[in-house]
């Protein structure tokens, strides 16, 4: 049975104790009071905005959501659980792909694809974990967009899938926001 993470299901698993197990799911690169996100130092008391905008393998993101508009939205308090595709998750899109998407007639496109990359409210890689086993091995996560992302465990991996069955792999988890948190992945997910 698939489980569909929604506001009540978050306060649900806010609780949960289940924590990834493997290295490649394990945020490896905290600091006293900070995590790094491509040898940047990310700030729980800054937003998304202002920590993705020092991380420079998150470049692409940043000028993506400078183009669609959405820079106040998650400066917001929100909270907001990100997706963060990487500069390389981007690469991997077809050539000219991004060039086309950030030019201005093109803001709705791009603007619904970056949404589906967000998930209201604060969801720990624990939620997504215990979300998972309760749903017999695949978790529902409804995003801003309207859309759904399965997310499913491969291995130690916590991987999305997307509407068009497209897979993702968290790569690093649990970069705490001021409005939020942010999950970096390693491709870009697309609503249908």
């Amino acid at each position: 049975m698939l489980k569909t993470l929604a506001p009540s299901l978050l306060a649900a698993t806010a609780a949960a104790t289940l924590a990834f197990a493997g290295p490649a799911l394990a945020n490896h690169h905290k600091g006293a009071d900070h995590a790094m996100v491509g040898g940047a130092a990310m700030y729980p008391a800054k937003t998304i905005v202002e920590n993705a905008s020092a991380a420079p393998n998150l470049t692409t993101l940043v000028a993506a959501v400078k183009a669609a508009g959405l820079v106040d939205t998650l400066a917001s308090p929100g909270p907001f659980t990100v997706f963060a595709p990487t500069d390389d998750a981007f690469a991997k899109l077809p050539a000219g792909t991004m060039e086309t998407l950030v030019k201005p007639e093109n803001k709705g496109l791009l603007t619904t694809i970056l949404t589906y990359h967000v998930v209201a409210g604060k969801v720990s890689a624990a939620d997504v974990v215990a979300l998972i086993k309760q749903g017999g091995g695949k978790a529902m996560i409804k995003t801003v967009q309207g859309g759904t992302l399965t997310a499913s465990l491969q291995g130690k991996n916590v991987v999305l899938t997307d509407a068009k069955g497209g897979k993702s792999i968290v790569t690093q988890t649990d970069v705490m926001q001021s409005n939020g948190v942010v999950h970096v992945i390693d491709t870009v997910v697309m609503p249908g």
